[in-house]
């Protein structure tokens, strides 16, 4: 009994709170959990696909600036599938649909065992999908009558006696119900495969067995133990490059901020490797041909591994990643390039290797391609200024077009291989360098046979090449004398007198001759100009001075005595080397032309001296991915969950069958209800055949 001040909860019913933990698992199991989930890994992926992803952080400085770099590498967009946030949504998605699972699956298959027997007669009335009859049977031989029909439409049945009257429950398809089970559980096993796969394993060796990436650099045998991982490491994918002839029992792991050493059970010895090429000199085919040893056992495993054709062997695969050089011997001609200097001399090199060029250059042979295939752009070498421009865009625009181009790139669809070439980095005491690669055979561009130099000073951007002309024996003699002729005063001065006698062979005039020798002299030396500023960029910041009404005029002078002076030049620095004069002809004025183009770009090309490759002793090398990827058998497993989880979802339809009989005076009679939980054209006449068919008598 309450007491009177106490207030009276008679008749109400109280609503108990549901514990925290309770909530938070049925939200975590939630759909709507579950589809925000998918979204933000959709969204991550997404990121993913469109930004590249495991580039050199000088990419990604260069493409996003310093600011958002930074904020871009502390979110972990450029290895977004290994970044702990996405590895964390996987790991929460693997939770939520495993919940999901414990939570229905027991229901579903209580429910797929279920006969729903407890139906009543006026609950079957109100049924969409019904129909009634009469039967001079009895109501026990009708019943079994009806189930025995059921069964050969491949219906399960129970016989259900009731009080007043008989139950015959049948069920078919509730097998649908695997479907959500298997493709919820497709999801975790992929998952959790995926993960298996994933660098976690390698992340907790860093975390807790101090694991650290190698930052420096030299032998691979010599990298300290921290940096090493165990030949027990579960999972790994790495690269390894080995030259013909030559063995690795190791393999590369790039990590974010330097690399791990994955020690190899087995040791891979490279004994051929074979390239085939198309017409163009792009590759077609590249296999290796290896031997294998298991180190423990000492077992050979001999095979070919090409592209998409691994070589599995003791769970490692080994994949055909690629090819590149593996230490081809260099013989080279060096030119110098500044200067009166026209010495020539040899050099020797081995890609990977460096060579000691003076006491202020290094040379790095960085790559040595045998075959390449470029756009060889069409383009213009206009040497006249044109009406209706001024000066400076006449100038400027016969600099970009001339350039061939030390300024920009060609462009053009014609792929050609235009044979081997020779990439090298030129290193001075600062430690700064700029790259090069320059072809050893001429190229024809624009009817005109050219040797290719290439040159960048950033490894992100393209190379942009100066075009030297070859002489009349295909090579660079003629030019590198016609180089060095030009920076020199005294062969300067000579070519002036040349020119000035040469112009004026006709005239007595003695003061004209002074005045032309003059001009001439001075036309070489703006062009010379120095190793910052020479050629055409010189020649436009020396007339830009000129009057405007007289520039026109002044320029095409000044033209003319500058071709004709170079090439008074080129026969002083002929007769100088003891070699006759060059006949004045149309392929002799072509070279001078491209001559002087090239003679304008030396100052962009920003090197001391031209490396001509001469001789080479290819070493090719074979690059192979090894992988160790236990999660692939339970990816497979995932794979055939999800088939069979499709498959049983829209395959297998649920339907649910029941007949009440009840007894007549004549018989009995029959009411038949049917349900599914998706009604399609199939299901409708399914019932209109049971409709017919259950109510015949029997024969």
């Amino acid at each position: 009994m309450s007491s009177p001040s106490s207030p009276s909860t008679t008749g109400i019913q109280l609503k108990t709170r549901r514990p925290v933990v309770a909530e938070i698992v049925e939200l975590i199991s939630s759909m709507r959990f579950a589809i925000a989930l998918l979204a933000m890994i959709a969204i991550a992926a997404v990121i993913g696909t469109v930004m590249k992803q495991g580039e050199a952080s000088s990419n990604y400085l260069n493409q996003f600036g310093p600011f958002w770099y930074e904020v871009f590498r502390k979110v972990g967009l450029y290895t977004v599938y290994s970044a702990w946030w996405f590895l964390l949504l996987m790991a929460v998605l693997v939770i939520s649909t495993t919940l999901c699972i414990v939570r229905n699956a027991p229901k579903m298959l209580k429910d797929m065992r279920s006969w729903r027997e407890n139906v009543r007669e006026q609950s079957l009335l109100n049924f969409h999908h019904k129909t009634q009859w009469r039967s001079s049977l009895p109501r026990a031989a009708l019943a079994q009558q009806s189930a025995d029909r059921l069964k050969d439409a491949g219906y399960q049945v129970r016989i259900v006696d009731k009080d007043n009257g008989t139950l015959v429950a049948a069920k078919r398809g509730a097998a649908n119900k695997f479907g959500y089970i298997f493709a919820h559980a497709s999801i975790v096993v992929i998952c959790i495969g995926g993960l298996l796969d994933s660098d976690v394993p390698i992340r907790l060796q860093e975390w807790f067995l101090g694991k650290t990436p190698f930052k420096g650099s030299g032998l691979i045998s010599q990298v300290p133990p921290q940096h090493r991982l165990s030949v027990n490491n579960p999972t790994f994918r790495g690269n390894t490059m080995i030259p013909e002839g030559q063995n690795s029992n190791t393999a590369i792991l790039t990590r974010p901020d330097g690399v791990l050493i994955q020690e190899l059970p087995i040791t891979i010895d490279l004994k051929k490797f074979t390239i085939d090429f198309y017409s163009t000199g792009m590759p077609k085919l590249y296999a290796s041909d290896v031997e294998v040893r298991d180190n423990a056992s000492g077992k050979i495993v001999k095979g070919t591994i090409e592209v998409n054709k691994p070589l599995i062997v003791n769970g490692l695969a080994i994949y055909q990643s690629s090819f590149e050089d593996g230490g081809s011997k260099l013989k080279l001609k060096g030119y110098a390039m500044l200067g009166g200097d026209d010495r020539r001399f040899d050099m020797d090199g081995e890609v990977g290797g460096a060579t000691t060029l003076n006491d202020d250059y290094t040379v790095e042979w960085s790559g040595f391609r045998p075959f390449n295939v470029e756009n060889i752009g069409a383009g213009n070498d206009p040497r006249s200024v044109k009406q209706g421009r001024s000066l400076q865009e006449e100038l400027a625009q016969s600099l970009d077009q001339h350039t061939g181009s030390a300024g920009k790139n060609a462009v053009n669809k014609d792929l050609k291989n235009i044979g081997p070439s020779v990439s090298y980095k030129l290193r001075d005491k600062t430690g700064q360098a700029r790259e090069f690669n320059n072809y050893m055979q001429p190229v024809t561009i624009d009817g005109a046979t050219v040797f290719l130099a290439g040159m960048r000073t950033n490894p992100a951007d393209n190379f942009s090449y100066l075009r030297i002309p070859a002489d009349d024996a295909h090579g660079l003699n003629e030019w590198m004398r016609l180089r060095a002729a030009l920076q020199n005063p005294d062969l300067r001065a000579a070519a002036a007198r040349r020119y000035a006698a040469r112009a004026t062979v006709n005239s007595p005039n003695s003061a004209m001759r002074d005045t032309l020798q003059a001009s001439a002299d001075k036309s070489l030396s703006i062009f010379a100009g120095n190793q910052q500023a020479g050629g055409f960029m010189a020649v436009s910041q020396f007339l830009s001075k000129v009057p405007a009404e007289a520039q026109e005029k002044t320029v095409d002078a000044f033209m003319k005595i500058l071709n004709g002076s170079l090439w008074d030049l080129w026969q002083v620095a002929r007769a100088k080397d003891g070699l006759a004069p060059v006949s004045e002809d149309e392929a002799h004025a072509r070279f001078l032309q491209l001559a002087t183009n090239a003679l304008s770009d030396v100052s962009l090309y920003g090197a001391p001296v031209f490396l001509q490759l001469d001789e080479f002793t290819e070493i090719k090398a074979s690059v192979f991915q090894i992988t160790r990827s236990p999660g692939k058998n339970v990816v497979y497993l995932g794979c055939l969950f999800l088939v069979l989880g499709v498959f049983a979802m829209f395959y297998i339809r649920e339907r649910r069958l029941w007949i009440w009989l009840k007894d007549e005076p004549q018989g009995a009679a029959a009411l038949m209800a049917m349900s599914t939980q998706r009604k399609t054209l199939d299901f409708e006449k399914e019932f209109e055949t049971l409709k017919e068919k259950l109510p015949q008598p029997a024969a």
